[in-house]
């Protein structure tokens, strides 16, 4: 059980700093208006591989984290890091809660039902970011930070972040599919359940 929790903690300082980094060096920038800016990149894909692998508590904080700090550390978004942690964290709870409480794809053997609830879960989590951060977005920067262009923004924003979705979708199932088999092997593959994470053994090779 302390070995299991340690590499929890490990596993979801690795996904916050991998998401940091993809975050930060792999985005692609676009200014707006008002000095502000918006950007693609596969940040939120850390995030829901995180939450498909490690649960949504533990995969979202670690993409949470990873991504505010990126925030923290860059003048142009260092405002946002209180609504990116929320969104983000959100995301990683909802794919969770999708893969696990109600697929239980840790645990099942049907593989094509692994596959439909990993893309559900994926769908969802990422859906929720799709509606909710343009949303809050533009009332956090009309009503906190008093931005007038908030509205102009606003169809960049839906723009860029339906971009995320899309490809972020894509390359979390590929990943958490490919993945999924080898962890197994090694036995380096956690099954959740309603009890918290427990190592899966590994596989007679």
């Amino acid at each position: 059980m302390k070995s299991t929790n340690l590499q929890k903690i490990v596993l979801t300082g690795l996904f916050a700093a991998l998401s940091y980094v993809v975050f930060t060096f792999l985005q692609i920038k676009i200014p707006l208006p008002g000095g502000d800016a918006t950007s693609v990149h596969l940040g939120n894909a850390v995030c829901v591989i995180g939450a498909l692998l490690l649960g949504g508590v533990y995969g979202g904080l670690g993409g949470a984290v990873g991504m505010t700090i990126g925030d923290l550390l860059d003048p142009v978004y260092i405002l946002y890091a209180p609504k990116t942690f929320i969104l983000k964290f959100c995301i990683g709870l909802i794919t969770g809660l999708i893969a696990h409480k109600i697929g239980h794809i840790s645990t099942e053997k049907d593989e094509k039902k692994v596959l439909f609830w990993t893309i559900s879960a994926t769908v969802g989590g990422l859906l929720f970011n799709v509606i909710f951060d343009p949303l809050v977005g533009y009332y956090y920067k009309l009503l906190i930070l008093g931005k007038p262009a908030a509205e102009l923004i606003l169809a960049w924003n839906i723009t860029s972040t339906a971009i995320n979705a899309v490809t972020s979708t894509i390359v979390s199932v590929v990943i958490y599919m490919a993945l999924r088999p080898v962890l197994k092997k090694s036995g380096f593959f956690f099954e959740i359940g309603t009890k918290g994470l427990s190592k899966a053994p590994a596989r007679a090779r």
